[in-house]
């Protein structure tokens, strides 16, 4: 039997706990109560106006049944607002207020500090490889994925 820190699923499961917890200290710090989930949400909002969240799932790689309690809280903090579709009345489009255009800018400087103390023991260089390295293990196994990041093309 391998030990588990030879396995790259065991690796995989403690970075992503290490990530949260520096993500949500960082942030917590600057005075803010968001998820990375929530952030990665409403950034993806902000980027992308009017979206449904069918597509908002895709673009994040969440799970399109439980992105409906993220959308949820992010409405209720006032961060994001939803609309019926002009499209499609069954869809609800989403738009960032203005304090959730005021929290992105505000918080960038919490959620850039978390990604450097997530990367910190390694050199520029190896943040890089490593980088390049999740990108390309990351999109090899997208398909493998219960929630796959999709494209917004692709809705």
């Amino acid at each position: 039997m391998r030990d588990n820190n030879e396995m790259p699923g065991h690796l995989a499961r403690r970075f992503q706990q290490i990530a949260v917890a520096v993500f949500l200290a960082e942030v917590e710090e600057a005075g803010f109560d968001l998820t990375p989930v929530q952030y990665a949400a409403l950034s993806a909002i902000r980027t992308n106006p009017g979206i449904d969240q069918v597509t908002l799932a895709g673009l994040i790689a969440y799970d399109r049944t439980t992105i409906t309690g993220v959308v949820d809280r992010l409405v209720q903090k006032a961060l994001l607002v939803r609309h019926a579709s002009s499209r499609d009345r069954r869809a609800r489009e989403l738009q960032i207020t203005e304090a959730g255009k005021r929290t992105l800018r505000a918080i960038t400087p919490a959620v850039e500090a978390a990604q450097r103390t997530m990367l910190r023991g390694l050199t520029e260089k190896e943040g890089a490889e490593l980088m390049r390295l999740l990108r390309k293990a990351t999109a090899a196994g997208n398909a493998l994925s219960r929630a796959p990041l999709r494209d917004a093309e692709l809705r």
